[in-house]
């Protein structure tokens, strides 16, 4: 019994000692070598499993446009990548009408990878989804920003959804803001169907 006790302090040990790297792992992206990958191989290294194809219920309405279709605001960035895939696919999932939600994706101008391998990339994840990327100017927020305890905060696409009246299309009257740490356990379109008296809310 001692002897058993002792091994499962032991492999308790190990577990914390070695929990730090394994976290690690999990954000750090490496390429052939053991070198930090840089901008340039991001798009061969960040490799997404093609998420399935999401398709409307009989009850969805069977043309596509006007009040039909509900329209997602999101910031898509390289650092918050996997969040934001994460928060679309729980949209879609959950949505009974996924064939008209659109997605309306705020990049940075100058991010680590450009907006258009961005793009390349939600459209190899997701071959059939609806969407457009935007791109958000920096100098727009840039000398409004003070300096922060938290870095997230010092980031200029932090405070683009405050644009987003000025960003999207102008046909786009009403809109839902969703974070990149943000994942949905029920249908989007109950959202949608809440008044507010405003024509920008987020979640």
């Amino acid at each position: 019994m001692a002897r058993l006790r002792s091994a499962s302090a032991v492999a308790f040990l190990a577990f914390l000692i070695f929990r730090p790297l394994m976290c690690l792992g999990i954000h750090s992206f490496w390429v052939d070598g053991g070198a930090p990958m840089g901008s340039d191989g991001i798009e061969s290294l960040l490799q997404f499993a093609e998420a399935p194809q999401y398709c409307n219920g009989v009850e969805c309405s069977a043309s596509y446009g006007g009040d039909s279709v509900v329209h997602v605001a999101m910031t898509l960035d390289s650092e918050y990548l996997r969040g934001s895939m994460a928060a679309v696919h729980s949209v879609l999932q959950h949505a009974s009408c996924p064939e008209n939600i659109f997605f309306h994706f705020v990049a940075e101008e100058f991010d680590p990878v450009s907006p258009r391998v961005l793009t390349r990339l939600v459209q190899s994840i997701f071959p059939s989804l609806n969407f457009k990327v935007y791109i958000f100017r920096e100098d727009t927020v840039i000398n409004l920003i003070s300096s922060s305890i938290r870095q997230a905060l010092e980031n200029s696409l932090n405070y683009a959804r405050n644009y987003l009246g000025d960003i999207l299309d102008p046909s786009v009257t009403q809109v839902i803001y969703s974070d990149s740490d943000v994942v949905l356990v029920d249908d989007v379109q109950k959202l949608w169907n809440v008044r507010v008296g405003s024509r920008l809310w987020g979640y």
